[in-house]
């Protein structure tokens, strides 16, 4: 069977850093590499949208980033309980025409004991913004350890 740990019943250690895990692999835009956090039924809410199972995950994450471009995300724990974890974010992106956003939200993740997360229920609102009001620097890739959070933020 496939597993993807940390595994539940997540402590606020082991939490934080599956929180980490998924920042770091949606940070790779690479939507195979992500599906593999989420079980092959898994069944996802993205604002309106709905993806059931890992093959409509792939497909909804390819889309995602063919217009988000230059996507840098920042995740962080909200909560957790038993298997599951509540998660806020933003992420930065822009549109093909070079008009830059910021995205804010929340998810609500549930997990089945392999660690593979069976629901993700996500609520994102855009907000517009100046290229020159980016927080968000760093190299395409993996947010460096150093980088404020966004509490550091005030996000």
């Amino acid at each position: 069977m496939e597993s993807k740990p940390p595994f539940p019943p997540f402590d606020e250690e082991s939490a934080t850093l599956k929180v980490r895990l998924a920042e770091d692999a949606w940070n790779t835009r690479e939507p195979e590499r992500v599906s593999l956090a989420y079980s092959v039924d898994t069944q996802w809410r993205n604002r309106a949208e709905f993806a059931n199972g890992r093959e409509e995950v792939v497909a909804f994450l390819r889309r995602k980033w063919s217009r988000e471009l230059d996507y840098r995300l920042i995740k962080e724990l909200w909560a957790y309980k038993e298997n599951r974890i509540a998660v806020r974010f933003a992420y930065e992106w822009h549109d093909d025409a070079g008009n830059w956003y910021r995205s804010y939200g929340n998810e609500n993740w549930q997990f089945n004991e392999a660690g593979l997360m069976t629901h993700r229920h996500a609520s994102i609102n855009d907000l517009p913004i100046k290229e020159a009001d980016r927080k968000y620097h760093w190299p395409l890739g993996r947010r460096p350890d150093d980088h404020p959070s966004l509490s550091d933020l005030a996000f």
